[in-house]
């Protein structure tokens, strides 16, 4: 995150109205587009793939403890994959 000081880019007026909200306290202003998490590096498809793979593999009869190993999860991470509706 950036800081920039408000008297330098915003207009006289728009800083004297934010002023009468708030005086000499950081202010947070959001961006307009925002991203839910993993979706620029991608890591949020890939988990849920792997997921889908993990309940396919539950199904076709494989037991939980292998799929932890398999996978390099705790079994009980692997409980919450399959057991999850």
């Amino acid at each position: 995150m950036e800081y920039k000081k408000a008297e330098e880019i915003l207009p006289k007026e728009l800083l004297k109205e934010i002023q009468n909200y708030i005086q000499g306290a950081t202010l947070y202003i959001p961006k307009e587009t925002y991203h839910e998490w993993g979706e620029k590096s991608g890591i949020k498809d890939k988990l849920h793939k792997r997921n889908q793979l993990i309940k396919e593999k539950f199904q076709q009869g494989n037991p939980i403890q292998s799929l932890a190993n398999d996978f390099y999860l705790s079994e009980e991470t692997i409980k919450k994959i399959v057991y999850k509706k």
